[in-house]
């Protein structure tokens, strides 16, 4: 397989030069390995463990502080949240160089993990001020592409591309994905994800909580993949899975710490209009939404239109996770919905209030009513709306009223 650079690299260095610990978590076989041990052999010398192995693991757990008091340099731990004894041992020798004042203190600990440490407490309580937290999600379709990864930055600017490329949608969604499979057959990757679902169900829940019904899980993500890009409904979810509300909820709240599903929230302000202020869910990865829900991605686009349109709406979703999480800004995905039915897919939102809205669309060509609730949107955000576009299958920049335009999808990772 090509070595793929990634836009998370730069923000790594530079995390690990000002903060004593760095946490690199996101989804399994998302290629966290790999990137640090490539700037552990140049740009980060550092001695590398991973808690994958056995016997490392044991040795943590059963002497943590020995563990890590015998690595006087730089370490990587991998998968650091199988051995959550190491933590209360690492606040403790982060707290101590500080006192030293350690020359050495900045970058001692890089860590990296597939669960989402900060969802629990316990844990992640231990490093509140001493840890920096990076997320490394699957591909991007600008890392696969060659791209700059700037599109966000474009976005606020108002600086569209015309699509001249030849590279198809189909391709790019398959290349934009786990690097073990970016591109692979439609075999192989059943394959993969059969062993991936399997890996993370069965051993890393059971690493990171007492589940009484573990067979209800692969059932619950099919229900959730099957809702992908539609309203969070808590009741109707747990009746499907045939659930307690409480334990379908908890279970749920497992499935995004493990990094296979997460939630868009609402945009709202008390600005008199009702607005639905429920959440929007997705899957982390649209071949693995694909797989949950035993479709192609071509047969889709071909035969079940409506259905694609929602697994394309799952794509946007995860690229533009991915590009926020590359971001030096401080970013929040959103998405708007008014009671009367006018909705704009993300909402894009800055901490100085100014928002950027993008409608999703599976056509070649747009109209003015792909605009409603773009201009809904406008209307109630006044001056803090910046841009507001339609992302579709042409090739042309079209404007379509002030500040709005038509866009081609392939700006996302041109």
């Amino acid at each position: 397989m090509l070595h793929i650079k990634r836009c998370l690299k730069n923000s790594l260095l530079t995390a690990l030069r000002i903060n004593p610990a760095v946490f690199l978590n996101g989804p399994r076989q998302a290629g966290k390995s790999t990137l640090v041990q490539r700037i552990a052999k140049d740009e980060y010398p550092a001695e590398y463990v991973t808690f994958d192995s056995a016997t490392q693991m044991a040795a943590a757990a059963a002497v943590p502080e020995a563990f890590l008091r015998e690595r006087k340099g730089a370490l990587i731990i991998d998968e650091i949240q199988l051995v959550p004894e190491i933590f209360r041992v690492l606040k403790i020798v982060i707290d101590e160089l500080r006192q030293a004042k350690n020359n050495k203190l900045t970058g001692r600990f890089l860590l990296t993990g597939s669960a989402n440490i900060m969802a629990l407490p316990k844990l992640s309580a231990a490093l509140v001020g001493r840890m920096s937290v990076l997320t490394l999600y699957p591909f991007s379709g600008a890392e696969v592409m060659h791209g700059k990864g700037d599109f966000i930055d474009k976005l606020f600017a108002g600086n569209f591309s015309a699509d001249h490329g030849n590279t198809s949608l189909i391709n790019v969604i398959q290349a934009a994905t786990f690097p073990e499979i970016s591109g692979a057959s439609e075999k192989k990757r059943a394959i993969w994800f059969e062993g991936y679902l399997t890996t993370i169900l069965q051993r890393d829940v059971r690493a990171l909580a007492e589940i009484e019904k573990l067979s209800a899980l692969p059932n619950l993500l099919r229900i959730l993949a099957n809702r992908a890009g539609g309203l969070v409904n808590d009741a109707e979810i747990a009746r499907d899975a045939g659930l307690n509300h409480v334990t379908a909820r908890n279970y749920k709240t497992l499935l995004k710490m493990l990094f296979l599903t997460f939630e868009i929230s609402p945009w709202y302000r008390n600005i008199g209009k009702r607005l639905v202020k429920s959440p929007k869910g997705f899957i982390i990865d649209t071949l693995l939404l694909c797989h949950l829900m035993q479709y192609s991605l071509p047969d889709l686009k071909r035969n079940r239109p409506e259905l694609f349109g929602h697994v394309l709406e799952n794509f946007v979703a995860t690229e533009l996770l991915k590009l926020i999480a590359n971001s030096e800004e401080k970013l929040e995905l959103l998405h708007f919905r008014t009671s009367d039915n006018k909705e704009v897919d993300f909402v894009l939102e800055k901490s100085n209030g100014q928002l950027a809205a993008i409608e999703v669309k599976k056509h070649s060509s747009v109209d003015k009513d792909d605009f409603k609730g773009l201009e809904e949107l406008q209307r109630l955000s006044d001056k803090d709306f910046v841009y507001g576009i339609v992302l579709y299958q042409g090739k042309d920049v079209v404007p379509f009223g002030n500040k709005l335009w038509a866009v081609p999808i392939a700006n996302l990772w041109q």
